[in-house]
């Protein structure tokens, strides 16, 4: 996977991120989503390559990026903590403005992104998602059961850290096969190394902490500057089949929050860039390359 791509690591303020980069042409950061890592991406990296300057990075607390260290409140694992290391990590990679696309937690990162750094970002993609506050708003019977594994991940630890890690390759096929539109999706080479990934007993924690964070110290951040819309062109693109499809009109959820934005639902369920690779090649060359 990702022939041709530069692996390497980077220190930032917080952490050291684990990523892979490759390709000509305007900087794009892509982010992934739970419980991968950059690895998701690795079907249509070599499409998008010919046409960016792609940078892929694990979150801090995936894949091969730095664990930090937990704390009370759970900011170490905040969005906006996890949106600093990446916006480091495109000034050291000589990026001063960028175009990002996020999947699942990642576009939720992109999102804490394009507020915080609101001149850093020139357009923005969110896969498969809804703003986390309006999730919590929203919660009631039908969207609970849907999202159970987010009630169940921010439990004290170490209830889910144990329960998942009594057998990890259950939970993980598990997951992929309820969020997917089919099951075979995800190649056995990228399942072993979202496996090898979770089989570490700091990743685990942490992708825990990132729940933890998104029911606690997100939505302080979410509340302060709720007024505060997205100002960059968004796109947003979901599953036909999946959660936010059933429950959301997802564009005009996105425009409470956006100022600019186009999107539509794709034929999948969750795992877009996995499921449905050359539709999301597609959309990104126009969106991103306008």
């Amino acid at each position: 996977m990702f022939s041709g791509f530069h692996k390497e690591k980077i220190k930032v303020t917080g952490t050291e991120i684990n990523l892979v980069r490759g390709g000509e042409g305007p900087p794009l950061l892509l982010l992934h989503g739970y419980p991968q890592s950059h690895i998701m991406w690795h079907k249509v990296a070599p499409s998008l390559s010919e046409k960016f300057n792609l940078i892929i990075p694990d979150l801090r607390g995936y894949g091969d990026s730095g664990t930090p260290d937990i704390d009370e409140e759970h900011y170490n694992y905040s969005k906006r903590a996890t949106a600093l290391d990446q916006v480091e990590l495109m000034t050291k990679l000589g990026h001063d403005q960028f175009m990002v696309a996020g999947h699942d937690r990642g576009a939720r990162v992109a999102h804490r992104m394009a507020l915080d750094y609101t001149n850093r970002i020139i357009k923005l993609c969110a896969l498969d998602i809804v703003p986390t506050h309006r999730i919590f708003a929203d919660t009631d019977k039908r969207l609970a059961t849907m999202y159970w594994h987010w009630f169940f991940l921010i439990q004290k630890s170490p209830v889910p850290e144990t329960l998942i890690g009594n057998n990890v390759e259950f939970y993980l096929r598990t997951q992929f096969g309820a969020w997917g539109k089919r099951s075979d999706f995800v190649t056995e080479e990228a399942f072993a190394e979202y496996l090898r990934c979770f089989k570490n007993a700091r990743v685990l924690q942490a992708t825990c902490e990132d729940y933890r964070a998104g029911a606690s110290i997100d939505l302080v951040h979410d509340e302060s500057d709720m007024d505060q819309k997205v100002t960059c062109p968004m796109l947003v693109l979901w599953g036909a089949y999946g959660a936010m499809h059933k429950i959301y009109d997802v564009v005009e959820i996105w425009r409470e929050r956006a100022a600019d934005v186009r999107g539509w639902a794709v034929d999948s369920g969750h795992f877009i860039p996995e499921e449905a690779p050359s539709t999301i090649s597609e959309a990104f060359i126009e969106f991103f390359g306008e």
